[in-house]
């Protein structure tokens, strides 16, 4: 099972989105690897966030309707999987281990939802912020994209 990066489900809810393509093919070749993708409610915070935020602040400036189609579909591409208990203990855990400030505490908080479900796995472009976590495989889709 691979975990999906917000930036990554941002890109793929986006067809006009310069890195669409790329996520959509490194998704393709994921599941037709036989790969499960899954997300987690951070995820979908995340991205009712950046979706309906103006586009004056970096958002998608989408109405709520479109958000929540968007949102569902999220839902039903990828595995939802659920807050486990422990999540804010090892989300503490880390934020404080690896000295997390600002934004990247929401990717700690990615990390701590895959330590809970013993995911190992995570597809993002922004695998240098992932690099502090020991034991976490991070997958670059245009890496995966571009794969013979």
């Amino acid at each position: 099972m691979i975990a999906l990066d917000t930036n990554v489900i941002l890109r793929f809810s986006k067809t006009s989105d310069p890195q669409f393509p790329v996520v959509s093919q490194a998704i393709s070749i994921l599941e037709a690897a036989g790969e499960e993708l899954c997300i987690f409610p951070q995820n979908l915070y995340e991205f009712w966030a950046a979706a309906t935020r103006p586009l004056s602040a970096n958002g998608f400036g989408w109405d709520i309707p479109t958000a929540q189609q968007v949102r569902e579909g999220l839902k039903v591409s990828f595995l939802l999987l659920p807050d486990q208990p422990g999540l804010f203990d090892e989300w503490e855990s880390l934020v404080v281990t690896h000295q997390c400030h600002g934004k990247v505490s929401y990717d700690a908080r990615i990390v701590a939802a895959m330590t809970t479900h013993a995911l190992t796995r995570l597809l993002t472009f922004n695998t240098a912020d992932f690099a502090r976590y020991p034991g976490l495989t991070v997958l670059d889709p245009a890496v995966v994209a571009a794969a013979p």
